[in-house]
């Protein structure tokens, strides 16, 4: 045999789980059990020393003031509302139901919509109703764009246009003094 072998007999290997107990250094249940009084009692002396303290503070307040703000609501009950303090309470207020207040709403935007009136008088801006807008696109059509290689109607090739039409002078515009010339089409 080795002598790595032989070894100390007190250091003889054990195996897993042979030996049963507990440290010695844990808490005890004892000593939780009297930690958790001692915080409750702690607690119960807090609330009632708060409690205290804001009784005092109320009755200094109260001994200590002077002369009521006129600012101070006198009633005793600040929290009623009547239906004449509703309406001096700038818009937008609460709902109180919605479900029967949303029905004037409706009504009033299905009367506009299929109604005639004016939008702007000075302008001359009406509305119609849906039903006559939309016949009236089915008839004359939806306004389109121009297509790909026109181009819509400018003041400069208006006015060119125009020059060319009234022209007397044989087809000389008058450009060619200036340097431009003029090929027909609007380029330059």
């Amino acid at each position: 045999m080795n002598n790595h072998d032989m070894g100390n007999p007190k250091e003889q290997k054990r195996p897993l789980g042979s030996t049963l107990g507990f440290e010695r250094e844990d808490l005890s249940p004892r000593l939780i059990i009297s930690f958790l009084i001692g915080l409750a009692i702690f607690g119960f002396f807090l609330y009632f020393a708060m409690r205290g303290l804001l009784a005092v503070a109320d009755h200094y307040t109260e001994q200590h003031q002077t002369a009521k703000s006129p600012m101070v609501a006198t009633s005793p009950e600040t929290r009623s509302v009547t239906p004449s303090d509703v309406e001096k309470f700038p818009e937008p207020r609460l709902e109180t139901y919605e479900p029967t207040e949303i029905f004037g709403f409706r009504a009033e935007e299905e009367k506009q919509l299929n109604s005639y009136g004016w939008v702007d008088q000075k302008t001359g801006a009406v509305h119609i109703p849906i039903e006559r807008a939309m016949d009236l696109i089915a008839e004359r059509g939806l306004p389109t764009t121009p297509k790909t290689g026109e181009f819509p109607p400018a003041e400069v090739n208006m006015v060119r246009a125009a020059a060319a039409r009234s022209d007397q002078s044989g087809g000389s515009t008058g450009l060619e003094k200036t340097g431009v010339q003029n090929t027909g089409n609007g380029a330059k």
